[in-house]
């Protein structure tokens, strides 16, 4: 919704005199003054010429006596709330209802009314002019501000009503409840039942009322933010969890007047772990049960049951890890789809903000957040082992040496970086970027290990050549260690290192995934990661990267010419195929800005039956993970249709499924338009 613009040289002085000789002269003043006029003959075309655009009338006492202002008052009543119409009323006997009782009327059905009373000198009339001139351009300012609070207002709506989140505020004074429809559904109720702050406490769990209360306390006595998870009791009697965030209001004397905030339904989320945890408290049972039968009946070979004890324990470990990590890169996926749309339409946003300063700045930091966003799944998906990697014979020494001046400015000047290379080490294969950030990443938890200063050992060598174990494969390997001399982790501590989300940091200070997302990474490369630790000696960290079998080329990447990139990047009719409606809008749209003709299917049935009634594309884009009919299944199909039609698959995860063995071009979500565009013409060159 656009705010409309305060009107300027739009504006005008609208007059109406039963005699001309009235009008015309008010009409000179006023265009003297630089205000354009309008001059109406009838009382009719009066009331119909009154409007926004109108910043104040001019009428004669005369033109009002005994006239029938029905039409002129019912267009005064249903004024927008930021308009009071001015109203000067030329009067030829005084302006104040005193010496002219007449006066009392007019005030009273045109409300905002100033009197001139003839004969007036020109600059007298001007200055009321003016003032009524300069009334309604306040008026105009008034209307603009409400317009972007309710811009604002119905986008904190819709992120609510995204984030399932429902709001709510507590008049501290008078403790009157205000909720919206989704809070008041949070609670169990209808949105058009009554919801008081009375009925709220009386719908809290009794064993958590108590302790609801003293949390409100606490925040209105010392300004901390209110925070709190208790269980609700519905009408038909079922328990559900709620999660409540709100922070305090104080007037301009320091006064709490009332808490804002917004509460979640919880309920599923505590399920889900509650389930999660009484699996794990299971499989532990059953190993811990079959550990003690196997004790039992090979109680003469202990050093047998202690050995499959430990198999046993890396095996539930390993199970662990690998449901972990399916949920976390399920998870990472619909959050890459939610970013796909969101940064999409932020830079489509920003083409569109102009020279807007305000509106850029707001937008560049959605933009970051966004990305930041795109860099946790990146982050999730290593962990779950889905991000993508491009493997390729890499210098170890050279990516030391070459973020050696990177990890001085990172750990800052407290820290000492020693690095340890040899000059003759073998390539290893390896993504450098992901290397390089998980070396990036090491050094920096090293860093934090040492508040005081000390010194970091970054260093560099060959593995002999092993016949393989459980973590690695046989072969050769080059490590890439860091040591601190921090405050170093207790076994326990150690164990949970590389879980996802678990941090020995302070709040606020660590994702837990650095060390999750290198565990990941390594075993992506066929590696491991190992960890040793000493409480008050510091940690050292090991990344086991493998090494090369070959240093032949790296693939051999598509180069474009100038001149062929834009005839293959040239205007196209594009089938896009993703059933998530959201991006597929997105990037329609992003399609359409950069020219070419779009044609939208939400499932790859739909996108089939374009084919069937004899519709030619220049391409396909589509979605691999889609109900029913996959990315590959349609690809599959549209090959057997039309062999030679390009066709470019989009997916948030690195890798197809296994026994997925199709030959055509690759997008990872979430993307930008010029990685898009790149693509097309990537595909398109490669087509000719």
């Amino acid at each position: 919704m656009r705010t409309a613009p305060i009107p300027n040289s739009d504006t005008i002085g609208l007059i109406y005199a039963p005699v001309g000789r009235d009008s015309k002269i008010a009409a000179s003043l006023l265009q003297e003054a630089g205000i354009k006029a309008r001059i109406v003959s009838d009382l009719p075309s009066f009331a119909a010429n009154l409007g926004d655009a109108v910043a104040f009338a001019v009428i004669t006492e005369e033109a009002f006596r005994s006239a029938d202002l029905r039409a002129v008052s019912a267009w005064i009543e249903v004024q927008p709330s930021w308009s009071d119409l001015p109203f000067i009323i030329l009067t030829n006997r005084g302006g104040g209802p005193e010496r002219n009782p007449a006066a009392a009327r007019l005030s009273e059905v045109l409300g905002n009314v100033s009197f001139v009373e003839r004969p007036f000198h020109a600059t007298t009339f001007i200055s009321v002019a003016r003032s009524a001139m300069r009334g309604r351009r306040r008026q105009y300012e008034a209307r603009s501000r409400i317009e972007a609070l309710d811009e604002g207002e119905r986008r904190l709506q819709t992120a609510l009503g995204a984030g399932r989140l429902g709001a709510w505020e507590l008049d501290l004074t008078t403790n009157e409840l205000t909720t919206s429809a989704t809070c008041k559904a949070i609670f169990g109720r209808s949105p058009d039942d009554a919801f008081s702050y009375t009925d709220l406490l009386a719908i809290i769990h009794p064993e958590d009322v108590g302790r609801m209360q003293t949390a409100v306390r606490a925040t209105i006595e010392s300004g901390a933010d209110y925070s709190i998870e208790y269980r609700t009791i519905w009408k038909d009697g079922s328990v559900h969890w709620a999660e409540i965030r709100a922070q305090l209001y104080k007037d301009r004397w320091g006064k709490a007047i009332k808490l804002v905030g917004v509460s979640a339904d919880i309920t599923d989320r505590l399920k889900a772990e509650e389930h999660q945890r009484q699996l794990n408290e299971l499989l532990e049972e059953r190993v811990a049960e079959r550990t003690r039968e196997l004790e039992q009946a090979h109680a003469v070979v202990m050093a047998e049951v202690s050995q499959r004890e430990r198999a046993e324990e890396q095996l539930r470990q390993a199970q662990k890890m690998e449901a972990i990590g399916q949920l976390t890169g399920g998870v990472a996926h619909d959050f890459n789809n939610l970013l796909m749309a969101v940064l999409g339409n932020l830079e489509l946003l920003r083409k569109l903000a102009g020279d807007d300063a305000k509106a850029l700045r707001l937008i560049d930091g959605a933009q970051q957040g966004a990305r930041r966003g795109a860099s946790l799944t990146q982050r999730l998906l290593a962990f779950s082992r889905r991000q993508d990697l491009r493997i390729d014979p890499v210098d170890m020494r050279a990516l030391v040496f070459g973020m050696e001046d990177l990890l001085k400015r990172s750990v800052g000047s407290t820290i000492v970086v020693e690095t340890v290379v040899p000059d003759n080490l073998p390539l290893v294969s390896a993504d450098a970027n992901q290397v390089e950030l998980a070396l990036l990443n090491l050094a920096v938890n090293a860093r934090d290990a040492m508040p005081d200063g000390g010194t970091i050992r970054i260093e560099l060598r060959q593995s002999e050549q092993i016949s393989g174990t459980a973590e690695l494969a046989a072969g050769s390997y080059v490590i890439l260690s860091v040591a601190d001399q921090g405050h170093g982790m207790d076994e326990e501590t150690l164990k949970k290192a590389i879980e996802p989300f678990f941090s020995t940091k302070e709040l606020g200070k660590g994702t837990g995934l650095g060390l999750s997302m290198i565990h990941g990474l390594a075993s992506q490369l066929k590696g491991d990661l190992k960890l040793t630790s000493e409480v008050r000696k510091g940690t050292t960290a090991e990344l086991w990267i493998p090494v090369s079998i070959s240093s032949a080329a790296q693939p051999e990447l598509i180069v474009i010419p100038p001149q062929a990139a834009g005839n293959a990047s040239g205007p196209k009719r594009i089938l896009l195929v993703d059933d998530d409606l959201l991006i597929a809008m997105s990037s329609a749209d992003m399609l359409m800005d950069l020219g070419h003709d779009v044609v939208e299917a939400h499932s790859g049935t739909e996108a089939l039956e374009f084919f069937g009634d004899g519709s030619a594309f220049d391409l396909v884009i589509t979605d691999y993970s889609m109900p029913g009919m996959t990315g590959g299944d349609l690809a599959r199909a549209v090959r057997a249709i039309a062999p030679a039609l390009p066709i470019l698959i989009a997916s948030g995860y690195a890798e197809l499924p296994p026994g997925v063995d199709l030959d055509v071009a690759r997008l990872g979500k979430p993307y930008t338009q010029d990685q898009l565009a790149n693509e097309i013409a990537k595909v398109a060159f490669s087509a000719r």
